[in-house]
């Protein structure tokens, strides 16, 4: 009874996880999906408690309760901006978990090894699937349980590093230490050797020094990659911890974990290669902690930057047929989001055609910009993809750009030597009139100049976001 339970009740969780990945892929049917996902973890949760081998209800039901309660907690103080750092901060738990269940399965394996025949027939749960393994299997079991930590490991410190980055604790240049990728590699390939030792029966000191290089490896690949490539980074992290999880499924025997896991590691994977393709990045080169670089000194920016006031801005608006929004980090920071939408809603009203453009990698996370206007109760209808939208700037009387740097900047087509050198970017520039809504005179989060800010058709909004906006809606008529 408690295996077909089990059994039924993992389809079933395992069904409603592939309901709620496919209902994020768009914003009208986000919230369900993340119903499905609610409902499937908590189905799963009960079946893994009721299932056979279950123990220990006092200190499960008190740890479930424990977790939810910070979980709830961290959900009601973390801002819209914090996002990405809180999605880093979850991946390094699920790496650091898999560590963990490996190193308690190879404890396991070796405890049930040392028992006689007699003793192994009383055992329950986890403990008896090991009684029953074959020596053949054994070995495979020790291969799962040692990909589990190293993947962990690796997404254990790189998570941490990459919440380091965003919340702007550590540095977020790419830095190395003295020998690069051949450190990497070194230790990529001295765990190899560990691997190889490990099923041999070396015994656990192959294990703990494979999981310190592999912390190193999660630790220096980050750091080896650029701001401007985080939120490539983030999903990377997401494709890894569900590889973790995968392989700790297969030690532990259980059929969601990798399904799950599988359904995370390869969403994530494919993820990251959609967001390098549209930062023009090799996937590879990312990954392996930023090879390549620029090939020469950047196009030099003549001009100067002119600025106007909130009337200039509010007179062109009020003159204007079409106008296209683009957001970026800088909304997400101000929280502007609320002041853009009643700006939305306005212009609408007053007859005028208000559309949205939304670069792949706008902000730091993966749809952080699609979120955030949800939240405001942005139409869904006129919030547009870059490739949807990007012909129509040269028939737009306006564009304002509130927070953008690298994704509406000119010198991915114009300069070889740039950093983000063929970058498809939101082509803001063939517009009649462009405004850009920024704190000062400064480069965005990756350091890159812009030349956009110096073109004869574009002004510079300077201020905060949320309250250059606020002072536009009442001049709007």
């Amino acid at each position: 009874m408690e295996y077909g339970f089990t059994t039924a009740a993992y389809v079933v969780a395992a069904v409603l996880f592939i309901q709620s990945l496919g209902g994020l892929s768009g914003q009208e049917s986000a919230k369900r999906a993340v119903w499905y996902g609610i409902v499937g973890m908590g189905l799963a949760v009960l079946a893994t408690l009721y299932g056979p081998g279950a123990g220990n209800w006092f200190l499960s039901l008190v740890m479930i309760a424990a977790g939810g309660a910070i979980g709830w907690v961290v959900a009601q103080r973390v801002q819209m901006t914090e996002m990405p750092q809180l999605v880093a901060a979850m991946h390094s738990l699920v790496g650091l978990a898999a560590v963990f269940i490996g190193f308690n399965a190879h404890i396991e394996l070796g405890r049930v090894l040392a028992m006689d025949e007699t003793a192994r027939h009383s055992l329950e749960g986890f403990a008896a699937i090991l009684a029953h393994k074959t020596h053949v299997e054994q070995v495979i079991l020790k291969v799962e349980v040692f990909l589990g930590v190293f993947i962990g490991a690796v997404t254990f410190t790189g998570s941490v590093i990459a919440f380091g980055k965003l919340a702007g604790k550590v540095d977020g240049k790419a830095t190395k230490l003295p020998g690069g990728h051949l450190l990497n590699a070194s230790a990529a390939i001295l765990s190899v050797i560990l691997l190889f030792l490990y099923v041999s029966g070396a015994g656990i000191w192959t294990l703990l020094l494979m999981t310190l290089l592999a912390f190193f490896i999660g630790y220096h690949l980050i750091m080896g990659i650029g701001g401007a490539d985080m939120p490539v980074v983030v999903s990377m992290l997401n494709s890894y911890s569900g590889w973790a999880a995968a392989a700790i499924g297969f030690s532990l025997s259980n059929d969601l974990l990798i399904v799950v896991g599988a359904l995370v590691g390869s969403s994530g994977a494919i993820l990251s290669y959609i967001m390098c393709k549209a930062m023009n990045r090799s996937f590879v080169s990312v990954i392996l902690g930023g090879f390549g670089g620029t090939t020469g000194p950047a196009m030099e920016i003549s001009g100067e930057q002119i600025a106007i006031d909130a009337e200039g801005v509010a007179n062109a608006l009020n003159d204007a047929d079409s106008v296209i929004i683009v957001p970026g980090y800088g909304m997400a920071v101000a929280q502007a989001q609320g002041a853009v939408s009643e700006l939305t809603r306005k212009l609408r009203a007053a007859g005028k055609e208000v559309r949205f453009a939304i670069h792949p990698v706008a902000g730091r996370l993966p749809g952080h910009m699609n979120v955030l206007l949800a939240e405001a109760k942005v139409p869904y209808d006129i919030v547009l993809e870059m490739d949807e939208i990007n012909d129509d700037f040269p028939n737009t009387d306006v564009v304002i750009v509130i927070g953008s740097n690298d994704i509406v900047n000119p010198a991915a087509q114009e300069d070889p030597n740039s950093p983000i050198a063929g970058m498809p970017v939101l082509e803001v520039w063939k517009a009649k009139q462009v405004f850009v809504s920024k704190r000062g005179q400064g480069t965005g989060y990756s350091g890159i100049e812009n030349p956009l800010f110096f073109k004869e058709n574009t002004r510079m909004f300077y201020g905060d976001a949320k309250k250059s906006v606020n002072e536009l809606l009442p001049m709007i008529k």
